[in-house]
């Protein structure tokens, strides 16, 4: 297991939990953007795909702060991954 101070810390909230499989993961710190993240995620399959990848909604927060998909990683980070959120 990689321990998290050379690793990324993700966070799946929401839908993406129970559609992804899992409320969250340690990966090595080996993606610069939050962009590189999002294609390794992306080639698990399909629902990674369409759930993180081409979701052009996608809320991003890196380290308790609103990201985007060009925000840099470094290793210790935790990075959460956010569907749209809605309101009535």
């Amino acid at each position: 297991m990689t321990s998290r101070t050379s690793a990324i810390h993700i966070l799946y909230f929401a839908n993406f939990r129970e559609v992804l499989g899992q409320a969250e993961e340690n990966l090595p710190a080996t993606h610069n953007t939050v962009s590189e993240l999002l294609t390794t995620l992306a080639a698990r399959g399909e629902p990674w795909k369409v759930a993180l990848f081409d979701n052009e909604n996608l809320q991003i927060a890196v380290n308790h702060d609103i990201a985007s998909r060009e925000t840099p990683l470094k290793a210790g980070d935790e990075v959460a991954f956010f569907p749209p959120v809605t309101g009535g």
